[in-house]
């Protein structure tokens, strides 16, 4: 073996000490938890190529000896032999025609994109399942499939970014009041409480309705509240921690605060952390479709899982628009829970697994 080989093999021993080993033996021993990570990774890595999948341009166009890639780039239409200098209309046969001349389209295994009208219906929207719709349209004729697909990668990503905007913000503020203490958490503790007993969903609602909703509007308004999950575990973990010997020991060695806090404190203090934040995730992404469900989320047209189970409750006579939505969310959620409750096993030291 090289020895480029062996220094990252040391290099990966150093890096896992035995006990988070014992940690990810007892995250893998869990297997609702090992599997509902697995899929949801999957899941999650395949909605980030959703242009590829569900689209109504050809991810890929062989032209006269060149390769050409709609679904990422624009190209005019005279680019294929066309009229106009605007962006061409791979679903006009006109433009099929002209590009197969010369070469060949592929297509996405769903022609459809999120916002895409079908207008060759045979039947009035909402139009149950077929072949040409897999899970059926919704009641602007758009397809049920391709807006799950990309609603759900929207509300994975905004509960991805809430969840670590929140973690930072949660971290920071329990890791000052925890390590100084006195006044300072004294004061701050106040705020929390009065702030935590705001009437959330309330505020939520309003603000929503006087700003212009939008992916990051929505996300500073849920990022008020959010960060809160966090301030108490942590706070907890440095007031426990910042009396310790070896805290004292590094103050008496002149150890500047942040250092002390980063570095030897906040350690103790991730493991709580850690577990909470598939919880956290949760809550972003049942935020989000609650506020779309209510149509205070995000702009119309969007992508949306709320936005369809709210289609499903006016659309009574098209239960594929409700259950597909429940379908998709549920799912989501589920293998989220499950996911938390396996890494918090794997941190429980009293937690074994056979």
């Amino acid at each position: 073996m090289s020895e480029d080989y062996l220094r990252c093999q040391s290099i990966w021993k150093l890096k896992v000490t035995p006990l988070n080993r014992r940690r990810l033996d007892n995250f893998k021993k869990n297997r609702r938890g090992f599997w509902s990570l697995w899929i949801f990774l999957l899941l999650f890595a395949l909605s980030l190529f959703a242009e590829l999948i569900a689209n109504d341009k050809p991810y890929l166009v062989w032209h006269k000896g060149e390769f050409f890639f709609p679904a990422i780039f624009e190209y005019p239409e005279t680019v294929f032999g066309g009229d106009f200098p605007t962006e061409a209309d791979y679903t006009d046969v006109f433009v099929q025609e002209l590009i197969e001349k010369d070469g060949w389209l592929a297509w996405p295994i769903v022609r459809f994109s999120y916002d895409t009208i079908d207008k060759e219906l045979t039947k009035p929207a909402p139009s149950p399942p077929d072949t040409r719709h897999w899970l059926g349209t919704d009641d602007q004729a758009r397809d049920v499939l391709a807006r799950l697909i990309y609603g759900f990668r929207l509300s994975v990503l905004f509960g991805l970014i809430l969840t670590t905007l929140s973690s930072i913000i949660g971290i920071i503020a329990g890791a000052i009041q925890g390590y100084y203490g006195g006044l300072r958490d004294l004061f701050f503790q106040r705020f929390i409480e009065i702030w935590a007993g705001m009437p959330q969903l309330y505020i939520l609602i309003i603000m929503s309705s006087i700003l212009v909703p939008g992916f990051w509007v929505l996300l500073v308004i849920l990022l008020l509240f959010s960060w809160l999950a966090l301030v108490g575990v942590v706070r907890a973990e440095f007031l426990r921690a910042r009396n310790l010997d070896f805290v004292r020991a590094a103050r008496a060695l002149g150890v500047s605060d942040s250092t002390i806090i980063f570095r030897h404190v906040l350690p103790n203090a991730m493991v709580a952390t850690i577990t909470m934040l598939p919880f956290i995730l949760t809550g972003g992404v049942t935020a989000l479709t609650s506020l779309d469900f209510l149509g205070l989320g995000l702009p119309p047209g969007s992508p949306s899982l709320g936005e369809l189970l709210n289609q499903g409750k006016n659309n009574l006579q098209a239960p594929w628009l409700g259950l597909s939505g429940f379908f998709v969310l549920a799912l989501m959620l589920s293998l989220l829970i499950f996911i938390g409750e396996g890494v918090r096993d794997a941190f429980d030291p009293r937690k074994t697994f056979e």
